[in-house]
């Protein structure tokens, strides 16, 4: 029995779509657990973040509020939209630029006690950086 071109053809595609739509579903799922939402002490106090889940809390460090452990590693500050506070505890290394009154975004898990634990810590070198919602919430005024 010979199959016709127009026929294999045909099949040739179809498992070209099948084995796309397999590769995007297999990615997706691979990088569920991965994918960091950036929230601000705002969304948190409304209910709109989640505990437990990996995001990225963005807004200013409140100037007063940095505090180092004895243990040299555990840091603690609170950030700000301007709006609402979010306590964070961060436990390694701060990089440099990261002080008082300048913005950060910190990448971790909110716990449901409302305490923003961070894996990592992200400072802009610019002291006028702001994340992008509360640059356009500062234009707004």
């Amino acid at each position: 029995m010979m199959v016709r071109p127009k026929h294999q053809r045909l099949v040739l595609v179809t498992l070209a779509v099948l084995a796309m739509v397999g590769a995007v579903l297999l990615a997706l799922w691979g990088l569920k657990d991965r994918a960091a939402y950036f929230v601000t002490p705002s969304d948190i106090v409304a209910g709109k973040a989640t505990a437990d889940k990996a995001m990225r809390l963005g807004g200013m460090v409140v100037k007063g509020s940095l505090r180092r452990d004895p243990d040299g590693l555990t840091v603690r500050f609170t950030v700000s939209d301007m709006k609402a506070e979010t306590p964070v505890v961060f436990r390694g290394i701060a990089p440099d630029l990261f002080k008082e009154g300048n913005g950060v975004v910190a990448e971790g898990r909110l716990q449901p006690d409302g305490l923003f634990v961070a894996d990592n810590i992200l400072a802009k070198h610019d002291e006028r950086y702001m994340p992008p919602q509360m640059a356009n919430e500062a234009a707004a005024q």
